[in-house]
């Protein structure tokens, strides 16, 4: 493609040499340009990429998209100066794809929890309606029922634009997207646009790169300032942050809502550990999936699809038959008559959300044992937060390893139990092997008692100074029960 042809629409602040040049590749990352590629210089948190601005070149790149303009030039080469590279480089992808999100009906749901489970339910209904989607998310990449191995829970908008690509190829109609405050801030989501944006909720999360939770709060709120007039904007307003994401929007208002005033509400009839049933829009379903925060789940599915103009009898039917997402509230029970759960909940949001649940709907007997730790090089603020959630509200809280990542997993550990209340501490364990800990809460529960495996959830790895190890707790505590009964 020539780079005139790449180069519509991008700002510029100055041109220097000619844009009537055939550009065979788009890169950000040296590493991987070739001979006839545009290399776009991005600053990023870690690296930038103006620092190899010469070596690529070296290695053929033939144009340079910039923010600043290098001390010497080269004069075979393109350079155009830009103020920001990574918005460039998000509409220079669109139209080296053909812009394939003009061809899909783009769903992008943002939140701090119920992303995952939102986005996923939102791709199965679709497919379950008989319509080709393709789903973007933390757990899976999915193009019309093909899996794509995802690394990051936004891809790099050069990735996205070749999966959107491929979708449409595929003869897709529907995209779902999980869109992560990184993402946005960093804007590795600029020139795809947007038929749809949801938000699901907003609590204390990722203040490890935000900083504050207003700046949190910001990076949410800007990808609902940038839909254009031709989207619709979908917010659960029983959030107090709900209307806040929609002030500036131009796009089209939509509410979704349990408690408050809304488009579109539900209400909980039943809830227990074999389903719910719910009241939606004035028609009644059963759901295999339980709690409080799936209902907010379903009901934004179900006011998405409403959103899409689906027949609301139709959706009911369709959503009645989705089953949880791997990860998230997947449990089982024991031959000794233990119920084991296994949930993503990482945020103290979460954590709460999930043992509320459970408290919701067991009866007085039962005794809840929560396994919980914190991951390491993130968010240090929460972790006493999510001690003192899992101590106050559990009958026993173990403490343990979750992916420490670069840091000292003890450390982590005593970070966390200063959060723990004098009158919980004789009701908590500190055990930093994961396998362990659920171990131990195996030996300690008896028949009818709950224990819950919190903050990983679908993973199946630990990482450990750098180093990925296989670990799964579903598939760990299936092990250990195994040998527990022998």
């Amino acid at each position: 493609m020539l780079l005139s042809e790449l180069l519509n629409d991008v700002k510029t602040n100055e041109i220097i040499g000619s844009t009537e040049v055939m550009i065979k590749q788009v890169q950000f990352d040296s590493r991987k340009v070739e001979q006839n590629t545009l290399f776009v210089a991005q600053t990023g948190t870690q690296v930038d990429g103006h620092d190899f601005i010469y070596s690529s070149i070296e290695a053929g790149a033939i144009a340079v998209v910039c923010e600043r303009k290098p001390e010497t030039l080269n004069e075979n080469v393109t350079y155009i100066i830009v103020d920001n590279s990574a918005i460039a480089l998000g509409i220079i992808a669109a139209n080296l794809y053909q812009h394939p999100t003009k061809k899909l009906k783009l769903i992008g749901i943002t939140g701090t929890n119920g992303k995952t489970t939102t986005a996923t339910l939102t791709y199965n209904l679709l497919e379950s309606l008989g319509y080709a989607t393709v789903l973007v998310s933390t757990i899976n990449i999915l193009v019309h029922g093909k899996k794509i191995e995802s690394t990051h829970t936004t891809p790099d908008i050069l990735t996205l634009n070749k999966i959107f690509s491929d979708a449409v190829e595929a003869g897709c109609q529907y995209a779902v997207m999980e869109v992560s405050s990184h993402g946005i801030d960093q804007h590795r989501i600029a020139g795809l646009e947007y038929a749809l944006g949801v938000f699901t909720n907003i609590s204390h999360d990722h203040l490890d790169y935000h900083k504050t939770f207003k700046e949190y709060i910001r990076a949410k709120k800007k990808f609902f300032d940038d839909l254009p007039k031709t989207a619709k904007s979908l917010t659960n307003v029983d959030d107090k942050n709900g209307v806040v994401m929609l002030q500036n929007s131009n796009a089209q208002k939509f509410s979704y809502a349990l408690k408050s005033n809304a488009d579109f509400k539900a209400k909980i009839l039943e809830n227990e550990f074999i389903g719910m049933q719910l009241l939606i829009d004035g028609l009644e379903f059963w759901t295999p999936l339980i709690g409080q925060f799936n209902a907010y789940n379903l009901l934004a599915v179900y006011s998405i699809a409403r959103l899409l103009n689906f027949d609301k009898q139709e959706i009911l039917t369709h959503l009645s038959k989705l089953k949880n997402v791997d990860g998230r509230f997947q449990s089982f029970v024991s031959p000794k008559g233990i119920s084991i759960i296994v949930d993503y909940a990482h945020t103290p949001d979460a954590l709460e959300n999930v043992i509320n649940t459970i408290h919701n709907i067991r009866s007085l007997g039962e005794r809840l044992f929560t396994v919980v730790g914190c991951g390491g090089d993130r968010d240090r603020a929460k972790r006493p937060e999510m001690a003192r959630i899992a101590a106050t509200n559990s009958d026993f809280a173990i403490f343990t390893s979750d992916n420490p990542r670069t840091e000292d997993p003890d450390e982590i550990l005593k970070e966390m139990v200063v959060g723990v209340e004098a009158k919980d501490f004789n009701k908590t364990l500190k055990i930093t092997d994961r396998k362990e800990a659920i171990k131990t809460a195996l030996q300690l529960a008896e028949k009818g008692d709950i224990i819950l495996i919190a903050g990983k959830g679908h993973e199946t790895y630990q990482e450990i100074k750098g180093v990925k190890h296989h670990f799964d707790d579903m598939e760990t505590a299936k092990e250990l029960i195994q040998k527990l009964n022998k």
